[in-house]
């Protein structure tokens, strides 16, 4: 399915910044827009780049680095496994492009570098960008993504394709079917992590996991946030990260990122909608400033197909502790409450704060907004305001306690149907692959019916109302993500699957590594 491109995807996705765009780092950059580990490398200019490096970088026109191009290449090219916070458009696929391509062994003709991202459009972006800056070293890279035949993809790895980009989903898919082998892996990257959660990769990223060879592998992980369940997934494919971020609003770690969504031209309720469905948030907490909007909101996001409930003064004690119930036990995503029915409530883990309307006191944002961001994760407060007066007080608030408060425009009908098909499409693929011989079989006699729906506007109707069926059924089912228990743990890669006699693969256990460089 063809999805649309967002402006900030088209900025980054373009051929790579002309000189006149880019900088090496520059020194004086405000500290507090600088986050960096304790044992911090110096920033890395243009000229003391690798030679495969700065001949890959002059292939594309490039003169100088991005801030978070020399900031993080230092990182990569000693091997650390690191976590950096960067927005898209920051130059952050040079970033780890240029250390990949300084690594690969072209006289080896295998995957060496795996980068995941979250969608088939940044799949083949990164990919472009990737030819380009590849095509002076002579490294083979090739993209893979759902939605499209295997035919070109498999040929392309049988080929020898040294770096593949790819969603999850599709490189299991390739894994299980052996056109894809790990064995020579050596780097490993997460692009956009916080986006892949959303989209329900986490269960395909544990699998891919599961075929990482025992040796080395140096990973890194790119995310405009670091949410609870983000941090935790760090953790989990990463060995002793290090963070690092370049945030130009002061968004860190553990801190919150203020949002608002102004005038958005539709009603309110179909705006928080739009947003719900491009945010998935793992879970959140809505608010509003009476009983009766609560009510309102509630029904709209039932109606909707969300799984939301509601916390309000005229519920009865059993249907409160019911709700309470859900929301200790992570069974509940979304809670509509006013500020008075909320006091007390504690949701762990709390993803984003949707202020429905703003709150009628200044001192009242505040505690909405401290609901998300804590220990030590990041989270999302969101404000929308629908008139002058709105607009006016989120602005009063903004001045009075200095929030850096970014305004941003409500994502189209076009985006909000790009993402929820390349989110559907992900989940149908690994519904798919977890079918046996003979549920295909089985399935394989309405091939006929299908491809005869698809020849007339009635049975398209079918189709749509099917997947929005099986769409809808998801979004009452809590987002699989990261366990808690994995944030404690030492990070560990599970061993590679391995093929026994008897054709069934087993897994097999082996001590967790460490990397003697670091201690």
């Amino acid at each position: 399915m063809p999805t649309e491109t967002t402006d900030a995807q088209k900025e980054e996705a373009s051929s790579p910044p002309s000189p006149r765009d880019t900088n090496d780092f520059d020194e004086n950059v405000n500290p507090l827009d600088l986050v960096e580990p304790e044992n911090a490398l110096p920033a890395i200019t243009y000229a003391e780049l690798p030679k495969i490096a700065q001949d890959a970088a002059a292939s594309a026109g490039w003169t100088k680095l991005m801030p978070v191009q020399s900031k993080a290449i230092p990182y990569l090219l000693a091997g650390r496994d690191l976590m950096v916070q960067s927005r898209t458009g920051s130059g952050k696929t040079g970033a780890f492009l240029l250390p990949i391509l300084h690594r690969i062994n072209l006289k080896k003709r295998a995957c060496q570098a795996l980068i995941l991202v979250p969608t088939r459009e940044l799949a083949l972006q990164v990919s472009k960008e990737a030819a380009i800056l590849g095509g002076a070293t002579g490294v083979s890279s090739v993209a893979v993504y759902g939605g499209v035949g295997y035919g070109p993809q498999i040929s392309a790895l049988r080929d020898g394709a040294q770096l593949v980009i790819g969603t999850p989903g599709r490189i299991l898919d390739h894994l299980l079917q052996r056109t894809l082998r790990l064995d020579n892996l050596r780097q490993l990257v997460f692009d956009e992590a916080d986006r892949m959660l959303s989209m329900g990769f986490y269960p395909d990223m544990v699998q891919v996991q599961s075929y990482l060879p025992s040796g080395p592998i140096q990973g890194s992980m790119f995310s405009a946030t670091f949410p609870a369940h983000v941090l935790r997934l760090a953790q989990q494919f990463l060995t002793q990260p290090d963070f690092l971020s370049l945030s130009r609003d002061r968004v860190h770690v553990a801190e919150a990122e203020h949002v608002l969504y102004a005038d958005p031209g539709m009603k309110k309720d179909r705006a928080l909608v739009r947003l719900i469905e491009m945010e998935n948030p793992a879970a959140a907490l809505v608010f509003c400033n009476t009983r009766r909007m609560v009510d309102y909101v509630t029904i709209v996001l039932q109606r909707f197909g969300y799984d939301a409930d509601r916390i309000s003064s005229d519920l009865s004690q059993s249907e409160r502790e019911r709700v309470l119930r859900r929301v200790r036990e992570g069974k509940l995503r979304l809670l509509v409450a006013t500020d008075v029915a909320a006091r007390g409530i504690d949701i762990p883990e709390l993803s984003h704060v949707i202020q429905y309307e703003p709150p009628e006191d200044l001192e009242s944002y505040i505690h909405r907004a401290g609901r998300t961001a804590r220990a030590g994760a990041s989270g999302v407060a969101i404000s929308l305001t629908a008139s002058f007066d709105e607009r006016m007080m989120m602005e009063r608030i903004a001045k009075r306690y200095s929030i850096p408060l970014e305004e941003r425009k409500l994502p189209t009908d076009e985006e909000v149907a790009s993402i929820v098909s390349e989110r559907v499409t992900s989940l149908l693929e690994a519904k798919l692959r977890s079918r046996d011989n003979l549920q295909s079989e089985r399935m394989r006699r309405f091939r006929p019916l299908v491809k005869d729906w698809m020849e007339s506007d009635e049975g398209q109707t079918l189709l749509a109302m099917l997947v929005d069926d099986f769409y809808q059924d998801l979004l009452h089912a809590p987002p699989a993500l990261p366990a808690e228990e994995a944030s404690t743990k030492p990070a560990a890669r599970p061993a590679r699957k391995s093929q026994s006699q008897g054709g069934q693969r087993r897994r097999r256990s082996r001590p967790s590594r460490s990397r003697n460089r670091r201690e």
